[in-house]
C-alpha cells in the first residue's frame, strides 16, 4: 500500500502540490472537513477530479484531526493506493431516524460477498439513530468482517452535517466503503476514560433513541438539575454529561450515549443510539488523565486486533467531540496519545464526531458515544 496525508486551508491550498499521483481503481480517498465545506465543496471537488478513478469516503465534522493535531475549519485527507486489496463502495439514503435499520442492511447487503474482510461506514451525524444503523449492518454481515467508522459532526452547533455520495457532499447520507481479499489487515480499538457518578436510575419510558423517562420522572428536568448553570447551553453541554447504560445489574458491558437534541414541551432528550426501556442508566463526567488513557489504550488495542503488516499504515482516529469540549486546551494529548501508541511512521487522520462505530472487543459492531476510536489498515 502506498499512502500519502495531506491537508486543505483557504490561505495555503492543499499541502501537497501536486497531488500525489495515486488514483487507481484501488485507491481509497477519505476527507474529512468542516461543515462549512458542505456549502462550498470546490477543494473537495478539486480532490475528485485528480483521482477520477477512486473510491472516496468522507464527512463533515467537530475537529478534523491530521497527525497529532487539531485543526478547524480545514480539510484533511488521506490517498491509499493499495497493491492487491479490491475496494467497494456503497451509499444509502437516511431521510429520517426510522430509516436507519434499512439502510445499515442496504449497505452491508450492497458490500456483502464471501472475500469481504472489513467495512468502514460513515453516517449524517443527525438524521440517524446509530444503534439502528448497526443493527442492520449486523443483521446481514458476518462477526468476522470488521466494521468500524463514525457519525458525521458540526462541531457544538447540531444543525447541519454531510457525507460524501460519489465524491460530492450531501445531508441525510450514510455511506460506506468494503475491503476484500486476504492482503487487507484492518485493526481496531476504542476506549473512553470517563467516571461514573449519581444514582443509576431505570429507563421507564423511551422510543428508539428518544428518552422520556428516568425512574418516572421527566428526563430532562432531572438531566437540568445536575447540569445546573449550564443548562441553558442545552444541547451542546450535554456532551460534558453523558449516559452509561447496561441491561442489568449484573452486566459488565456498558454503552455511552451521546444527547443530540433536547424537546422542552415533552421534556424528552433525543441520542446517537437507542435507549433501551428497562435499561438502567447513569450520569458520567471527566477524568482529565483517564481521557487521554483511554486514547492510549485504544492504540494498544488495534494493534493487537491487527495482524503482521508491511509498508504504510493509515491511522483512521475518530474521537467524540465531548471529549473534546471537556479537555479543550489539552485535547491534542488524546490525539497525540493514540498516535505515540501505535507503531513509528504511522500516518494519521481523523475527526471529531456525534458517535463512533467499533466492535467493543470482538464480534459484531456497536454504536459507541464518548470515545476513542482508532482503525489501523495496511497491507500483509
Amino acid at each position: 500500500m502506498r499512502l500519502e496525508t495531506l491537508c486543505f486551508d483557504s490561505a495555503r491550498g492543499w499541502s501537497l502540490d501536486p497531488l500525489p499521483a495515486l488514483d487507481s481503481e484501488r485507491t481509497l480517498v477519505l476527507v474529512f472537513g468542516a461543515s462549512s465545506f458542505g456549502a462550498a465543496p470546490d477543494p473537495i471537488l478539486d480532490l475528485v477530479a485528480a483521482y477520477p478513478k477512486s473510491h472516496f469516503v468522507g464527512c463533515s465534522t467537530s475537529g478534523e484531526i491530521f497527525g497529532d493535531s487539531i485543526r478547524d475549519g480545514s480539510l484533511v485527507a488521506a490517498v491509499a493506493e493499495f497493491e492487491e486489496t479490491r475496494l467497494a463502495t456503497a451509499d444509502a439514503l437516511v431521510p429520517s431516524a426510522t430509516d436507519s435499520f434499512a439502510a445499515g442492511s442496504s449497505l452491508a447487503k450492497s458490500l456483502m460477498r464471501d472475500d469481504l474482510r472489513a467495512v468502514l461506514v460513515i453516517s449524517d451525524g443527525l438524521s440517524v439513530n446509530g444503534s439502528e444503523l448497526v443493527r442492520g449492518l449486523n443483521s446481514v454481515l458476518p462477526q468476522v468482517v470488521v466494521v468500524t467508522g463514525g457519525l458525521a459532526g458540526d462541531g457544538s452547533r447540531f444543525q447541519q452535517t454531510w457525507v460524501l455520495q460519489r465524491g460530492r457532499p450531501q445531508q441525510g447520507v450514510v455511506s460506506a466503503v468494503g475491503f476484500y481479499g486476504d492482503r487487507v489487515r484492518v485493526g481496531h480499538g476504542s476506549r473512553g476514560g470517563w467516571d461514573r457518578f449519581g444514582p443509576e436510575r431505570r429507563v421507564t419510558r423511551s422510543s428508539g433513541n428518544v428518552l422520556y423517562e428516568l425512574d418516572g420522572k421527566p428526563a430532562l428536568h432531572l438531566y437540568k438539575t445536575y447540569l445546573g448553570d449550564r443548562a441553558s447551553g442545552l444541547p451542546a453541554t450535554a456532551l460534558l454529561f453523558p449516559l452509561a447504560l447496561r441491561t442489568s445489574s449484573e452486566a459488565s458491558k456498558l454503552l455511552v450515549r451521546t444527547v443530540l437534541a433536547v424537546n422542552e414541551s415533552d421534556q424528552s432528550m433525543t441520542f446517537a443510539g437507542d435507549i433501551p426501556q428497562g435499561s438502567l442508566a447513569q450520569l458520567m463526567r471527566a477524568n482529565f488523565e483517564r481521557l487521554i488513557d483511554g486514547a492510549s489504550q485504544a492504540a494498544k488495542y488495534a494493534q493487537l486486533n491487527a495482524q503482521d503488516h508491511a509498508g504504510d499504515v493509515l491511522s483512521i482516529a475518530i474521537s467524540c467531540v465531548g471529549r473534546r469540549l471537556v479537555l479543550g486546551g489539552r485535547a491534542e494529548e488524546e490525539v497525540a496519545a493514540a498516535i505515540e501508541g501505535l507503531p513509528k511512521g504511522v500516518r494519521q487522520v481523523g475527526f471529531y464526531s456525534y458517535g463512533e462505530i467499533s466492535p467493543f472487543s470482538t464480534g459484531h459492531c456497536d454504536l459507541l458515544n464518548q470515545t476513542m476510536t482508532l482503525t489501523t489498515i495496511a497491507e500483509g
